[in-house]
């Protein structure tokens, strides 16, 4: 990573405020922004008793001697506990009404369902650990998972983080090569997988993908396989396992192995702009704390919540918040299998209706997606079980955010917009919803516990207005331990950016009111005439134009400025690219953010390059707006026809 750049200049202005209901922050856990500023100042005079009060909402097998240890970067949160995260997410709901509610309410893309209570988790996440010993796996083992959104997925890694295994998730949509490359760099002795999955009504290959994959995996002595679509697949003798044959012959009986608070819980590899991608390393006991922690106060959990977090627990996002927090608080988590617009592009909200879903947590590109597509898809379904909205994965324009507001929530949900990363394991910055007044656009403040700065390059605080670099101060619990096997990777990416502190590599800036407002990745920063322009301001000032559903701003070489603003719009449907609307989009940018943010360049396009998790790849677009080649990891992106057809528009 590249040293900072100076400032940023911020040019987006949001005023408008939306204060939580009376009725809803009188039930809520923090019920008032000066309970939230009490709490917020308790746990900044004392982080460590802060930490271990809230660390008691956990069963320990013995508890820690030390609640913070260590020195930057390599801290030790908990150190000499014991614990373990699978029990933490299921035994200890047993001996109470718990045991017959509904953990995981799981929906097929086919339409077929399955309802997991506590009770039935367990017993089956005990055999599938018996079957994980059985087939010589052992504490510190690492065991990779390439698997689709089925229940499985998380039994599977409640199985590993009982016996001590580290998992080591692969999104269900990579290919054999990502596959090959995660299995070597974690040297993973054994991978699960399935015969297919569901997406868009046809069949990913994930066991051929694997078959493939294991040619170059040496590691790997064997593979599990669930049968979930029916295919024919190949099966290895003495390597190929079938889940269900093993199943039927496993114990129920699998005693939670008492593990070292430091224990690895998960390797999560995140692709770099460049290089191999990164193992993202995470313990047990203070992730397990910071996802339990933040789900049950920005959700502002209640026992009888239907929570749906849409993301896919190959991502981060599923591993805080579809698996661990929300079971470790005993809530019922929603899994779904497939894409929100197959069969039809009202799925969620059918889904949502179907089981009452009081909690709902997409990310932004969703939300853009389905203004595209049109209110009528909402407004056809009973969406008035929803009390509480979210939003994870980029910051979200202000537009979208009002469109969220008003015909999803019916103006009545407050919404949470998260900032965190795969590296911060848990949610950083979101507003505590009974408490917090939301701004459209703003994660507004940090949560209790989490000290987050904007500064300089040299890590001086920049003033209120002001864009910077978004860092955090002090360590928290569920923060990243290092990059399996590159330690010195990781201090170099993540803490000698500026020096002393945990480098986010994202720009930001806090208005006169303490709220922050992320601007986007660093290296997705415009430099305009000796000006540094936030990609993620231009982009909300065009998707505030009625016709305009989504758009994508990168830099391009320019002899004059240094660098042109490129702009890829995609319209709202009904909408036909035309000249005119250029100067009228170019127009409007100028009129919502000043003559600095002119873009140069307008390309309409049906579709923009994004990742399986819904993010927009600009560096992608950085090179088809100047003309290179493609270069980097691209192994992650979606649908690799959207860019060929981006560069045919391009010759």
């Amino acid at each position: 990573m590249s040293s900072p750049s100076p400032n940023i200049t911020s040019v987006l202005k949001e005023s408008r405020q939306f204060p939580p209901s009376a009725e809803f922050s009188a039930k809520a856990h923090v019920k008032s922004p000066a309970e939230y500023e009490t709490l917020f100042e308790r746990a900044e005079a004392d982080p460590e008793k802060f930490w271990a009060e809230q660390a008691e909402s956990l069963d320990w097998f013995k508890k820690w001697n030390s609640v913070l240890s260590g020195s930057e970067p390599f801290w030790k949160w908990f150190d000499g506990g014991k614990i373990n995260a699978s029990y933490n997410c299921i035994d200890r709901h047993l001996t109470g009404p718990r045991k017959n509610k509904a953990a995981i309410i799981w929906e097929g893309e086919p339409g077929d369902t399955r309802v997991l209570t506590y009770q039935t988790l367990h017993r089956e996440v005990c055999k599938f650990a018996n079957v994980l010993k059985k087939e010589g796996i052992k504490p510190g083992d690492r065991v990779t998972l390439y698997m689709p959104m089925i229940p499985e997925l998380a039994i599977a890694m409640l199985a590993c983080a009982r016996i001590g295994a580290t998992h080591s998730i692969v999104f269900g949509g990579f290919s054999a090569e990502a596959v090959a490359d995660r299995n070597n760099d974690a040297k993973a002795k054994l991978i699960v997988t399935a015969d297919g999955g569901w997406r868009r009504g046809k069949v990913v290959p994930l066991k051929q993908n694997v078959d493939a994959a294991l040619l170059k995996s040496p590691t790997v002595e064997k593979c599990i396989v669930f049968n979930r679509c029916n295919q024919q697949v190949d099966m290895k003798a003495g390597r190929d396992l079938w889940w269900h044959e093993l199943m039927a012959e496993a114990s129920s009986d699998s005693p939670a192995e008492q593990l070292d608070s430091e224990h690895p819980l998960f390797i999560l590899y995140t692709s770099g702009s460049t290089g191999k991608p990164k193992g993202v390393l995470h313990s047990t006991a203070g992730y397990l704390l910071g996802v339990s922690y933040t789900h049950k106060l920005v959700f502002d959990l209640k026992e009888d919540d239907t929570y749906w977090c849409t993301a896919d627990i190959g991502w981060v996002t599923g591993h805080s918040y579809i698996v661990y927090g929300p079971l470790a608080n005993g809530a019922t988590t929603v899994m779904f299998e497939g894409a929100p617009n197959h069969p039809r592009e009202d799925r969620f909200w059918e889904i949502i209706a179907k089981y009452k879903v009081s909690v709902f947590y997409t990310a932004p590109t969703a939300i853009r997606a389905f203004v595209k597509w049109g209110d009528h898809h909402p407004k056809g379904h009973d969406l008035s079980s929803l009390r509480l909205l979210g939003s994870v994965g980029e910051p979200i324009n202000p537009e979208a955010w009002m469109w969220y507001h008003e015909v999803i929530g019916g103006g009545r949900c407050p919404i949470v917009d998260t900032w965190w990363q795969t590296e911060t394991g848990m949610i950083l910055i979101a507003p505590l919803p009974g408490a917090i007044p939301t701004k459209p656009g703003s994660a507004t403040k940090p949560i209790p516990g989490v000290i987050a700065e904007i500064v300089d390059r040299l890590g001086n605080p920049v003033p209120a207005e002001s864009g910077g670099f978004l860092i955090v101060r002090k360590p928290w619990p569920a923060m990243m331990r290092t990059i399996y096997g590159d330690d010195e990777r990781y201090k170099q990416a993540y803490w000698s950016q500026v020096p002393g502190v945990y480098f986010t590599a994202d720009g930001a800036r806090r208005d006169k009111d303490g709220y922050f407002w992320i601007m986007g990745r660093v290296d997705d920063v415009l430099n305009v005439s000796g000006h540094r322009l936030s990609t993620m301001e231009v982009e909300s000032a065009l998707v505030h134009h009625p016709k305009v559903a989504e758009a994508a701003v990168v830099g391009k070489p320019d002899d004059l400025k240094g660098e042109g603003i490129c702009c890829f719009v995609t319209l709202k449907g009904g909408e036909e690219p035309s000249d005119a609307l250029k100067k009228e989009l170019q127009s409007h940018v100028v009129k919502e953010i000043g003559a600095l943010a002119r873009p140069d360049e307008i390309r309409f396009t049906e579709a923009l390059p994004k990742t399986r998790s819904g993010k927009i790849m600009r560096r992608l677009l950085r090179d088809i707006a100047s003309g290179r080649a493609t270069t980097g990891d691209t192994t992650t992106l979606e649908d690799l026809s959207v860019l060929a057809k981006l560069r045919d528009d391009d010759e």
